[in-house]
This record gives C-alpha cells, structure tokens and sequence, in this order.
C-alpha cells in the first residue's frame, strides 16, 4: 500500500467526520432511529455540536426527525447513496442464501463482512437453532483486519506488503481492545491460513468463543469480503472446525462463480 502523509485535520474535516459518525450511529440501529441525548452520549459528543449536527443532516436530506418521538433515523438521501453502492455491494444479496443455508446445517451464527480499508464491516449475521450467547457482533460493527477468523481471513488473502501496512495500522486498537490479537498471534494465523485455505480464531477475540472463516474473492480474483462462523469452543475445534472450514471454502468458492456468471449475463 502506498504509505500516506498525515496531515491536522482541520475544523472542516473534523465536523465532517462527526457528521459521519452521526449516520453510522443510525445505520446500525435501524429503523427505530434514536433520540438527541442517546446520539450524545453514544458519540460522547456534547449536546450543543450534535443538534448542530443532525440539524444541517435534516436540512440536507440525509436524516430524518420525527417530532412527536424526538428520534432521528436515516433520511431518502442516505437511502439514494446506498443505492448508489449497490453495485459494490451485490454480494451481500448473492450470499444471503448461503448463509441461511450454513446457519442451518451447522446450527451456529454466520457472518458475512466486506474488506474496508485495514477494517472489515460486517454486513448480515444468521443464527442456526445454537447461536453463542455472548456473540455481540452485529450488521454495521467494524473490526480491524485480522481482529476474528473473516477478518485474518481477509488479511491473508492480502500480499505481504498489505499485511505488514495493516498490521501498522491498526496496532494501537488491538493493543486496547483486543489485547490477545497480538502481531504474533495474528502470524500465526495467517500462516495456518494459507496453508488450509481457512482460519480458525482459537478465542482470541472472546476467550470462549472461537470462529472459522474464509476470504471471498470476486470474479477477477480479489479478496473482498468473508464468511465465518462463530461458536462456543466445543463446536469449533478438532474435526468440526475442519469441517466448517472446508464448507466454508466451497461456499465462497460458489460465491465467486455466482458473481461471474451475473458479469456474464
């Protein structure tokens, strides 16, 4: 990757990337949207920059404010600009019904992210009849690359010289939030990776909770997004988590000639 100058941010970019912040927050909780004091506190903003903030939002188009219920929730151009992404993001409607399909046979919760930078987002998440109690993963959280089985997935389908940037970049999170997911750690897993074609996450991230993942490529040969499944210990290691990561493999393997056979069509 080519090495980036950091420059101060400025009072622009500095408003712009909280107003941004702003339509993630609703992104992620839905239709329900949220209330002022629960956007504050949420961002851990103060209250008169955030009612500057929605305000200019819902003057634009982006953000919606019901006044009887006092919440805000994504406005019609924040749905224009999705569909204006949706080219970007045909995956996710390709491989939804293979994740309902691989929450069923296995029983456990499936998630699908796309690669975003040196993050991955995830985008759908499917429960089997035994989702893992304390699996707080959801559509919209961001995690950093090699941070759980898809996103070392993710990282090992990269070249050495991506690896090595990512790795860089996103040290400081992992030092704090995710103190297991070590550079080490995290080498060995992307060396057991390329070797089996799939990863497994031995608790790494949620000491009981492991993972198996693989990368998802597009119908050029580029690693785009990925396929995990999250599980309590017991379901994930030894000849299961072999299984599901062999599953796995094939699954994405479909994914890729899907998207190519619908370039061709």
């Amino acid at each position: 990757m080519r090495e980036e100058i950091e420059v101060p941010m400025t009072v622009g970019a500095q408003t712009l990337r909280r107003g941004l912040a702003v339509l993630r927050l609703l992104t992620q909780v839905g239709p329900s949207g949220l209330r002022m004091l629960e956007i504050t506190r949420r961002l851990e903003l103060n209250k008169a920059t955030v009612i500057r903030l929605t305000k200019t939002l819902v003057d634009e188009g982006f953000v919606l404010h019901d006044r009887q219920s006092g919440r805000y929730r994504l406005g019609p151009e924040a749905f224009a600009v999705g569909l204006a992404a949706e080219d970007s993001y045909q995956l996710q409607r390709l491989v939804a019904p293979t994740l309902r399909g691989l929450a069923n046979e296995s029983g456990d919760t499936v998630f699908f992210s796309v690669l975003h930078g040196c993050e991955t987002i995830c985008l759908s998440r499917d429960e089997g009849y035994f989702p893992i109690k304390n699996q707080l993963v959801k559509a919209g959280d961001r995690w950093p690359l090699g941070v759980g089985a898809g996103a070392a997935a993710l990282l090992a389908a990269l070249s050495d010289d991506e690896i090595e940037d990512a790795l860089r970049r996103t040290a400081p999170v992992r030092s704090t939030q995710f103190p297991r997911c070590t550079d080490q750690a995290i080498r060995r897993l992307i060396q057991e990776t390329r070797e089996n074609g799939y990863c497994i996450n031995p608790g790494l991230v949620l000491e009981d909770s492991w993972a198996v993942g693989v990368p998802v490529y597009d119908f050029e040969g580029r690693p785009v997004a990925s396929i995990s499944i999250a599980a309590i210990r017991s379901r994930i290691e030894g000849a299961k988590g072999i299984y599901l990561g062999n599953r796995l493999m094939q699954a994405s393997q479909d994914l890729t000639q899907q998207q190519a056979a619908e370039k061709a069509s």
